[in-house]
């Protein structure tokens, strides 16, 4: 089991990792997700997520949540095969929460190098829970 903690770290990097884990066969838990980094420009990033969200026939879908933990397993499972048996097998191995819940508080979290905020060169970033907040997450 890998638990990842998504604090400060860059989100499409995260599904990176998390998506080749799971591949492997590995359990994937990713805590904190709301305080995910996004990097750009916060109009243009708003934008691509709203228009997602309201992408579809409300009856039919596509459905796209704007919970943040639902936000990145959607992001996550974009980096599967998701139209093969083992992309959806990897993606019922992953799993995220808001916030650190009581049972993974202890474990140690994995460490992702390669996704870290600091490296981002842009300096325009905010949080996945600020722009599911502003598509109207109650969060």
């Amino acid at each position: 089991m890998v638990i990842i903690n998504a604090e400060n770290l860059i989100l499409g990097r995260i599904a990176t990792v998390a998506a080749k884990k799971a591949l492997l066969g590995e359990e994937v838990i990713v805590i904190n997700s709301e305080k995910a980094m996004i990097s750009g420009d916060r109009d243009i990033i708003l934008e691509k997520y709203f228009k997602k969200w309201k992408k579809g026939i409300p009856l039919k879908g596509p459905y796209v949540s704007r919970m943040p933990d639902r936000l990145m397993r959607r992001t996550i499972r974009g980096m599967l095969p998701w139209k093969m048996q083992k992309g959806r097998d990897a993606f019922k191995r992953v799993m995220c929460y808001i916030g650190a819940p009581e049972k993974y508080k202890a474990a140690a979290a994995y460490p992702v190098e390669q996704a870290s905020s600091e490296k981002l060169v842009n300096i325009k970033c905010f949080t996945l829970g600020e722009i599911c907040r502003l598509i109207g997450a109650k969060i």
